[in-house]
């Protein structure tokens, strides 16, 4: 059992209404000038919009390295779970660069209804992780 410890406040924390797509599946191939490329499906368009429109910025960005907890309530058991997307979000609102992100606590919940991620985020110096 891994056991997270935190010793300062949550230097950022928010809630993100909508269910994010995944970003493996977030690409669909089309054709531009008659040459194919890849570019972000409608549904991580639509949340990347909406995660934007919701999403506060912190200022100063945190410039350490960074844990991040994140626990997404999708709408089915369908979907994997894959917060790679909210981590590039986050990148120019919590902190500089998702580079940052050095550890990470992910949870899949259900909530038909309400669809929605929670996020918080630790500088690294702030956490203590043992191993029981």
């Amino acid at each position: 059992m891994i056991v997270m410890r935190q010793q300062d406040e949550t230097a950022f924390e928010t809630i993100i209404l909508g269910e994010p797509a995944s970003k493996a599946n977030s690409r669909r191939s089309v054709l531009i000038h008659g040459k194919p490329r890849f570019i972000k499906s409608k549904k991580a368009l639509e949340y990347e919009k909406a995660f934007i429109a919701q999403c506060p910025i912190i200022n100063p960005l945190i410039e350490g390295d960074v844990f991040i907890n994140v626990t997404i309530y999708y709408r089915t058991r369908r979907q994997d779970l894959d917060p790679a997307l909210i981590y590039d979000l986050l990148q120019g609102r919590a902190y500089t660069n998702d580079r940052q992100v050095k550890g990470f606590l992910c949870l899949h919940a259900l909530d038909s209804e309400n669809p929605r991620a929670l996020i918080k985020v630790f500088p690294m110096e702030g956490i203590s992780v043992e191993s029981v």
